[in-house]
C-alpha cells in the first residue's frame, strides 16, 4: 500500500513539473502578455531614478514596458519586479549587427543574457521606424540584423523567452483610409515582405506606431476630434467591409490588418508599439491640450482593459503600449514631443486617468515593492523545492 502511494506521488509530482514547464513555455513565448503597456523613454535630464520608476509602475499595476535601449542601470533596477520589458537595439547599431551573427551574439551577451532570468526581458526591438524612413541604407540592413539577433538568441536557447520584433511607423503605408483600402508603399514592399515572412516563421507580431493625435493634428478641419478621442461621434463606415468605426485607434489597427492580408499575412497579429496624445504643443499643433490628452489616454486604457478585438479582427485582442511614461525635456522637435508623458519629471501625474504619482519614502510604495519581490522569490523557491523533490524520487 505504501509503495502504491509513493508511485502515485511520484507520478503526480512529475505531472506537475511537466505542466509547470509547459505553462512557462507558453507564457514566455510572447513579449506582451497583457493588453496595456507603457513606453519608458528617457531623453531627459530630470527623471526619477529607475528604482523609483519600478515603484511607480507597480503602484499603477503596469506590467509591460518598452525601453529604447538596454540601459544596465534600468535593467538592474527592474530585477525581481516581475515587470516585462522589451529592450531596444538602436538604429545606430543595425549596420554593425547585420554584418555577422557573432556581433549580435556579443550585444546579447552584454545587454540581455546577464540580466536573465531576474529581469523579465521578453523582447528585443531591432531598430525603430526603419522602413519608410529617410535612411535607405538601414532599410537594406534591417532584415539581416533581425536574423542575426534571432539566430544568436537561438544559439543561447533564448528564443522561447525573448521575442524579436521591429516597430514601424504609419509611413510604411501608401494610404490607410478607409481601413480596408490600406496597402504598403510600393517602395517599402520589397523590404517589408521578406521581413514579414521571417517574422511569420518565428511567430512575431507586426508592431505599428499609431497616433490618432498626429492624424488629427495634420487635418483638424476634416477629422472629428471626438472620433480621435473615443468620444461619442457619428463615426465612419467602411463601404467594402460594411464595418462601422467609432474611433480612429481601431481604424488604424484594422488598416494594418488589411495591409497585411493583402500581402498574404492575414494571420499575423498587430500590436500597437506606440500611441499617445500630447498635453501641450505649439500654436500650429491642433488638439495638444491637457484635456484632450487626459481624455484620449483614459478612454484608451478603458478600451484596452476590456480585452476585446477590433471590428475587422474581433477575435484578436487589441494591445498597445502608451507613449510615454514621462515628459522628456530633451527631446528635439516641436513642443508636443516633450509633452506626451502620463507623468511629469518629478513623478507626479500629468493629468488624472486613475494612476497615483510617486510619493517619496511612502510606506505604501515600499510595501508594494517588497510584496512584488517577495512574490517573485517565493515562486523561484517553490519551483526549486519541487525540482529537488522530484530528483530524489
Amino acid at each position: 500500500m505504501l509503495t502504491k502511494y509513493m508511485r502515485f506521488s511520484s507520478f503526480f509530482l512529475r505531472f506537475l513539473l511537466v505542466f509547470y514547464l509547459i505553462s512557462l513555455n507558453v507564457l514566455t513565448a510572447h513579449a506582451f502578455t497583457g493588453t496595456y503597456g507603457v513606453n519608458y523613454g528617457r531623453i531627459a535630464d530630470n527623471l526619477p531614478p529607475p528604482g523609483s520608476v519600478v515603484t511607480l509602475l507597480k503602484a499603477a499595476k503596469i506590467k509591460n514596458i518598452r525601453i529604447y535601449d538596454a540601459d544596465h542601470e534600468v535593467l538592474t533596477a527592474f530585477k525581481g519586479s516581475g515587470i516585462e520589458i522589451v529592450v531596444g537595439l538602436g538604429n545606430e547599431f543595425l549596420k554593425d549587427i547585420s554584418v555577422a551573427e557573432d556581433r549580435a551574439m556579443d550585444w546579447i551577451k552584454e545587454n540581455v543574457q546577464p540580466f536573465l532570468p531576474g529581469t523579465s526581458i521578453r523582447g528585443i526591438a531591432v531598430g525603430n521606424e526603419i522602413l519608410g524612413g529617410t535612411n535607405m541604407e538601414l532599410w537594406e540592413v534591417l532584415l539581416p540584423a533581425v536574423k542575426n539577433v534571432y539566430n544568436a538568441l537561438d544559439r543561447l536557447d533564448l528564443t522561447k523567452v525573448v521575442q524579436v520584433s521591429s516597430p514601424h511607423s504609419e509611413a510604411v503605408f501608401a494610404n490607410s483610409f478607409p481601413p480596408s483600402s490600406c496597402t504598403f508603399r510600393d517602395d517599402v514592399l520589397p523590404f517589408m515582405k521578406p521581413l514579414l515572412q521571417f517574422f511569420s516563421q518565428i511567430g512575431s507580431p507586426f508592431y505599428i506606431n499609431a497616433y490618432p493625435f498626429l492624424a488629427y493634428k495634420s487635418d483638424p478641419e476634416h477629422i472629428d476630434i471626438n472620433y480621435s478621442l473615443f468620444q461619442p461621434n457619428e463615426g465612419i463606415d467602411d463601404a467594402k467591409t460594411k464595418l462601422h468605426y467609432d474611433n480612429m485607434f481601431e481604424a488604424q489597427v484594422d488598416a494594418a490588418y488589411a495591409a497585411l492580408e493583402k500581402v498574404g499575412f492575414e494571420k499575423t497579429e498587430v500590436i500597437v508599439s506606440e500611441t499617445g496624445w500630447a498635453s501641450k504643443g505649439d500654436e500650429d499643433e491642433a488638439g495638444a491640450t491637457v484635456k484632450n490628452a487626459m481624455t484620449y489616454n483614459k478612454n484608451l486604457r478603458k478600451r484596452l482593459l476590456k480585452k476585446k478585438g477590433t471590428p475587422y479582427r474581433p477575435k484578436m485582442v487589441a494591445k498597445a503600449y502608451v507613449f510615454a511614461l514621462f515628459n522628456e525635456n530633451l527631446k528635439p522637435g516641436p513642443t508636443s514631443e516633450r509633452n506626451f508623458g502620463l507623468f511629469k519629471a518629478d513623478g507626479s501625474i500629468a493629468y488624472d486617468i486613475g494612476f497615483t504619482g510617486l510619493v517619496p519614502s511612502s510606506a505604501t510604495s515600499s510595501l508594494l515593492s517588497f510584496k512584488g519581490i517577495g512574490l517573485s522569490n517565493s515562486l523561484v523557491f517553490t519551483t526549486a523545492a519541487l525540482l529537488a523533490l522530484i530528483l530524489t524520487l
